[in-house]
């Protein structure tokens, strides 16, 4: 495994003082830990600690039924819960052989980069609170809050949406959320170009990011990180480009890429990806006009669960939500892995099935976890003030920590 560079200075002057960076402590942005030994403001070494919000959502799901699965993924990535509630979605697809229809992927497609630009400001936004930066965070959150209204016309929620089912949505989009996004498509460019310009080129925001914890991209690759923080060291791998899902292979996007794999291209590749995602949404639009307007779910009525007024009203419906509730529908013996890019990176469902009406195994790969485990090693040697500004740019979410 490719090491970050151990802190050499060996003529301590002082004592060692050690420091509790968390658990409840606003500058982790979640409940974790570290545990950093330092020398006046510089780390000498740390440990990483977790598992404070530990709610063993795997063992959880393990006794649920595939379809009330959904809402345990959403307390994930909290900041973009549709991407892991379509992740679910289609992991379970995968298993039984459901195939959507184009309609029902371009609606994904749009709820998820909608997701993906809500994380991006999330992240980018905070950023700029940890360097000092205050304004651009408070503009940018009246954005995330146009999509949250987004996500109300679509599903009711706005946080954790429980949005979709296995085989497509619960509901169609209504004409209220298509003016909503085309809205939304209108007037956050020019607010995105207007955030940039408060960062981009301040030098007070550039002498803090840049040049502070680079990363190689061996050493990206050897610690598996994925997503925004291993593509800004220069990697170009996304699971939509690499392994399509939901027809991503029909779209035209760009996968954006830094250099230096410093706070500082961090920040600048989650920019550009608000930009591409956008791209996408106008794209899905565009060819959610030419297919069938009442097409928002695929004919699965063995694990569809069908609407309440045809519950009540049709016995051919009850009979499907019967036998669906009650788990008397056979599912495949298989074992499954599907992935899709998450907001922080590839996120993906380990489904080990025996045919009865909940997973035998699952696990998820949280893309969190598995960055956040080269944060104490490259801390080593830094400036406590830094470490923090690191923290912030790999956007470690706790609820992705330990599921």
């Amino acid at each position: 495994m490719q090491n970050f560079p151990a802190y050499t200075d060996t003529d301590l002057q002082s004592e060692l003082s050690t420091l509790n960076l968390g658990p409840t402590h606003p500058a982790t942005h979640g409940v974790f830990q570290n545990v950093l030994q330092l020398d006046g403001e510089r780390i000498v070494s740390g440990v990483s600690t977790i598992g404070y919000i530990h709610r063993a959502f795997e063992k959880i799901a393990e006794h649920r039924p595939f379809y009330q699965i959904t809402p345990l993924t959403d307390r994930l990535n909290y900041c973009s819960s549709p991407i892991n509630n379509m992740g679910w979605h289609l992991s379970v697809e995968k298993l039984l052989g459901i195939e959507t229809p184009k309609r029902v992927d371009y609606m994904r497609i749009i709820i998820m980069e909608l997701a993906r630009i809500a994380d991006h400001i999330v992240c980018n936004g905070v950023l700029g609170v940890d360097t000092g930066a205050f304004t651009g965070f408070l503009y940018m959150m009246e954005y995330r809050e146009a999509i949250y209204e987004i996500y109300e016309e679509v599903c009711g929620s706005r946080l954790t949406t429980n949005v979709g089912r296995i085989g497509g949505f619960e509901r169609n989009y209504n004409d209220i959320a298509f003016a909503k996004i085309r809205k939304f498509l209108e007037t956050f460019p020019k607010a995105l170009s207007e955030f940039e310009s408060l960062f981009n080129r301040n030098r007070i925001f550039i002498d803090r990011t840049k040049d502070v914890a680079p990363v190689t991209a061996e050493q990206a690759l050897s610690y598996s990180w994925s997503g925004p923080i291993l593509r800004a060291t220069g990697v170009d791998y996304d699971v939509r480009a690499m392994n399509p899902y939901c027809s991503y292979d029909e779209f035209d996007f760009e996968v954006p890429v830094g250099t230096r794999g410093d706070v500082y291209d961090r920040f600048l590749v989650r920019n550009e990806e608000m930009k591409q995602s956008l791209r996408l949404i106008e794209q899905a639009l565009t060819k959610i006009e030419k297919e069938d307007p009442n097409i928002f779910h695929a004919d699965v009525p063995e694990f569809y669960l069908p609407p309440k007024e045809e519950v009540y009203n049709n016995m051919e419906a009850l009979i499907y939500h019967f036998k669906i509730v009650m788990g008397e529908v056979k599912t495949p013996v298989a074992e499954v892995y599907h992935s899709v890019e998450g907001a922080n990176g590839e996120l993906g469902f380990y489904i080990i099935n025996d045919g009865g009406r909940s997973p035998y195994r699952l696990h998820f790969r949280r893309p969190s976890f598995i960055n956040y485990q080269a944060y104490a090693p490259m801390s080593r040697g830094m400036l406590l003030s830094d470490a923090i500004i690191n923290m912030s740019s790999l956007n470690i979410i706790a609820g992705e920590l330990d599921a």
